[in-house]
């Protein structure tokens, strides 16, 4: 069976789209207006979210499923969306109607599982492209085996990480629907192909921002490892925490265009 399971589905238009969704809830007053940001960080991490919040002055905008906030040290043109779960669909969703809004800047930060010995807990990879191994992307695109991140937005994410000199690897992605799914024989086979990490959400983001002609980088720092072939987590470990917190500086000045 192929997939998605209608055949020629990408040379068919929507029914309806996140734009009809928007002028729906803006019937029954969900929606504020405001200020359309120039970019917008997506982050998945609990304890990120609660040092933005508690280290950042905010304004939150009221009716989007999670927690949107515009970062008022950036003049709102900067908001970070948080608070509303983990995988492909929703990350899309979510990406889906602030695209809508106007939005053509993003980037995905978050923690990953290294593959590679070489890459260590608190480590920051930043990812140039994602193994679409989610159902999400092929609703979007075409089938092929990577999406690709923005090269304009990898670029900077790079140039930010070199002013600040923050050491950081580059790499390919494995993007999964299932982490607890995630074989021997599959990691040995990513790690022989020197792919750099797993986790949920990259090749969705990437191929969704494809369609839809914006730009999209993501990068993570490492909470787990794979890499001896054993499941080694260091999630709630200060070094990952620090290195969540870095990497949210980073994404700042990049959609800052600082």
């Amino acid at each position: 069976m192929t997939f998605p399971n209608f055949s020629g589905k990408h040379d068919k238009a929507a029914l309806y789209g996140p734009r009809d969704y928007i002028e729906y809830q803006r019937t029954g007053n969900k929606y504020l207006e405001f200020e359309v940001p120039q970019g917008v960080i997506i982050c998945y991490q609990n304890s990120l979210w609660k040092y933005i919040v508690n280290k950042q002055k905010t304004t939150r905008l009221k009716g989007f499923f999670g927690d949107i906030r515009l970062l008022d040290g950036t003049g709102g043109k900067v908001a970070v969306i948080g608070k509303f779960g983990i995988g492909a669909p929703v990350a899309v969703a979510l990406l889906e109607e602030l695209i809508a809004f106007g939005v053509t800047n993003f980037i995905s930060i978050g923690s990953a599982g290294t593959l590679q010995k070489e890459i260590e807990i608190g480590d920051i990879v930043v990812c140039d492209k994602a193994i679409r191994d989610e159902g999400t992307s092929y609703h979007y695109l075409e089938g092929a085996k990577h999406a690709h991140a923005s090269k304009k937005i990898t670029k900077e994410i790079m140039e930010s990480l070199d002013r600040c000199k923050v050491k950081y690897h580059v790499g390919t992605s494995w993007t999964t629907d299932a982490p607890y799914r995630e074989t021997l024989a599959e990691i040995r086979k990513y790690q022989s192909e020197g792919v750099a990490t797993v986790e949920m959400e990259a090749a969705a983001l990437f191929a969704v921002a494809e369609y839809r002609k914006v730009d999209m980088g993501s990068f993570f720092t490492i909470s787990d490892s794979l890499a001896e072939l054993e499941w080694k987590p260091e999630f709630h470990g200060e070094t990952a925490k620090k290195s969540l917190e870095t990497i949210f500086k980073v994404a700042v000045e990049v959609l800052m265009g600082e």
